[in-house]
């Protein structure tokens, strides 16, 4: 068993100082993770990857004491859920009308931008990834993990547990149906 496994282990048995000996191990794999899924997002966005990181652990250890992860891959996989709905919860937040959601963009044709925006409608992305979830729920936590968490197709074929070859047919498959959900953008 690993460290990271060990500390999870203690962690779920109740030892709060565990906690404290996780982030070390984890927090540079974490940072890697939260930079890839900040890497589709515009460049003008409010959160950072160490701001991610520090939410997404704080939800993970800091809110739930009682959830148990089996291994190192069981946590990268939460970890990924947990950037993903931090991730569309700051969009929804951006487009509230509160916000200022509604407001129509003029375009400054004089002004050059700096760095091009994601073409992902997160939000779409997300309702698009909870229906899949509905039709292939593996299909749907392969693209989480690819997409949210940046891991490479034979890395997240070891954390689901299944050969390169599959995952590489559950991944062509998704990304299929969700260009076909989101209206092919």
């Amino acid at each position: 068993m690993s460290d990271v496994t060990q500390i999870l282990s203690a962690i779920h048995g109740g030892d709060r100082a565990a906690a404290a000996q996780l982030l070390p191990l984890v927090y540079e794999e974490l940072r890697r993770l939260a930079a890839g899924n900040m890497a589709h997002e515009s460049p003008a966005h409010t959160l950072n990857a160490t701001a991610l990181v520090h939410e997404a652990y704080l939800r993970l250890i800091g809110s739930a004491p009682d959830l148990a992860w089996n291994h190192r891959g069981h946590f990268f996989a939460a970890a990924a859920e947990s950037m993903r709905r931090i991730l569309v919860d700051h969009a929804r937040k951006k487009h509230a009308a509160k916000r200022g959601g509604a407001r129509q963009r003029v375009a400054l044709d004089a002004v050059e931008v700096a760095a091009p925006e994601s073409g992902v409608d997160l939000l779409a992305l997300d309702e698009a990834l909870t229906k899949l979830a509905t039709v292939d729920p593996e299909a749907a936590k392969l693209v989480q993990l690819r997409y949210f968490s940046g891991l490479t197709a034979s890395q997240a074929a070891d954390c689901l547990g299944v050969s390169l070859r599959s995952a590489e047919r559950m991944w062509a498959f998704a990304r299929a149906w969700l260009l076909r959900e989101m209206g092919g953008n």
